[in-house]
């Protein structure tokens, strides 16, 4: 059985298109722009691997894995000119010290006051990662807050995703790895949720923990909320064939959380595997997510899938589309996929196109058919290109961050990966 790895080249690639994706609604009017390139090696932020958000005034924010002043990550925010252009400004630089977090990989969190919250998959006391907040202060500075140091014997490690907020101002997010016991060399993973004090202080508890089972999903990507505050997300391994999972967790009346697993992915030649993509819900209660592996195209592009409620609490599963690697044709979706207000899906895919380096695609609400919206292209006018980026490896290899965090880079430092991963961020006109 053939498990499809990917370059965190080709994630930055699809970072950098998610705008493009989201934005716009006739798929033969997008225009692309890019609002900032991002810099190597200068002390600038590069190698943005999530997505970025907007507060209440139209300013953008998001992190990068790295770059800043100790070149470990960034939070970045981009403010938009009267004359149309977007300025940056570092707002904080993660400090491989043994108490900052760094390497952070999921997107960030506002609240109602406009303090921002992520994760960072290294450091803090443990070296595991940290959830972080940051803070506007008087004069334009903000304050970096540790809420959270991990620590892999016993409540996970790496915490990738994006938090989530439940109707108590309570934080949930994902350990990807961790907590011994679980029949994984590095730990299965959790679901954890953080809880606020007085004082300023943050309390944690493990909401599931993961365990290689045969039954149970491990190594989880991310988790939403339904309006019942139940939670859903993905595994990327286990469950019945060990090609990843569904779940669905339930808080109960006398404390705890019931997991009910929602789908095992199979990879039999017809379903997707391997999920690496977080799920969204539709205005009916469904839910849509990708895989970037699996499907009925061998060996295996990934698929576009749907799970609707069906009767006496079980889902039912239909993928709505395989990816094919025709001429020019989008391949190994690995991003949440959002709607639009008419109902369309759009997401983005790691490869394809004429460059093979990534397109936003959208898959019309009728029928499901797929337009490509933007076809993401080498930097050649830009300043600052290196004729070296075009040397992206034919099938890459992902020595990577979601399936062994340790390995913190697919290239050498300064290897030609390394360099095709700087990213920019994109508006679709």
């Amino acid at each position: 059985m053939r498990r499809h790895k990917f370059s965190t080249g080709l994630i930055a690639t699809l970072a950098m298109i998610t705008l493009a994706a989201l934005t716009g609604s006739n798929a033969a009017a997008q225009q692309e722009r890019i609002l900032h390139g991002f810099a190597l090696y200068s002390g600038g932020a590069w190698q943005p691997y999530a997505g970025v958000i907007f507060d209440k005034a139209g300013n953008l924010y998001g992190a990068t894995a790295q770059g800043g002043t100790y070149r470990q990550g960034v939070v970045f925010e981009m403010t938009p000119q009267a004359d149309g252009h977007w300025t940056e400004t570092i707002l904080h630089s993660f400090n491989h010290n043994g108490i900052d977090g760094w390497f952070p990989l999921g997107g960030l969190t506002l609240d109602a006051a406009g303090n921002l919250y992520g994760t960072t998959i290294y450091g803090g006391a443990n070296g595991s990662g940290t959830v972080f907040e940051l803070s506007a202060s008087t004069g334009g500075e903000w304050n970096e807050t540790i809420l959270h140091t991990f620590n892999p014997n016993t409540d996970g490690s790496n915490p990738q995703g994006t938090l989530v907020f439940d109707a108590q101002g309570n934080l949930y997010g994902i350990a990807y790895n961790g907590v011994k016991g679980t029949n994984c060399a590095g730990g299965c993973g959790a679901i954890f949720e953080l809880t606020p004090q007085s004082g300023g202080v943050w309390s944690e508890t493990v909401v599931h923990t993961f365990t290689n089972n045969g039954v149970d999903g491990y190594n989880p990507v991310g988790v939403i909320f339904d309006s019942e505050g139940n939670l859903y997300g993905t595994t990327v391994y286990g469950g019945t064939a060990n090609a990843g999972t569904v779940f669905k967790l339930s808080p109960q009346a006398g404390g705890g959380w019931s997991e009910t697993i929602l789908h095992n992915f199979t990879a039999n030649g017809t379903d997707g595997s391997y999920p690496g993509a977080g799920l969204v819900f539709d205005s009916k209660g469904n839910l849509y997510g990708m895989t970037p592996s699996g499907g009925t195209v061998v060996p295996g592009y990934g698929t576009l899938y749907e799970l609707s409620p069906a009767a006496g609490g079980t889902w039912t599963e239909k993928v709505l589309y395989n990816f094919n690697p025709g001429t020019g044709n989008p391949i190994y979706p690995f991003a949440t996929p959002t709607f639009d207000a008419k109902g369309n899906l759009y997401c983005t895919t790691q490869q394809g196109g004429e460059l093979r380096l990534g397109n936003s695609v959208r898959v019309e609400a009728h029928g499901r058919t797929l337009d490509r919206e933007h076809t993401a292209q080498l930097p050649e006018q830009q300043p600052g290109w290196d004729p070296a980026l075009r040397r992206l490896d034919p099938w890459p290899v992902w020595l990577s961050l979601r399936h062994n965090p340790r390995r913190r880079h697919a290239g050498r430092r300064d290897g030609v990966r390394d360099r095709a991963a700087v990213g920019s961020v994109l508006r679709a006109a």
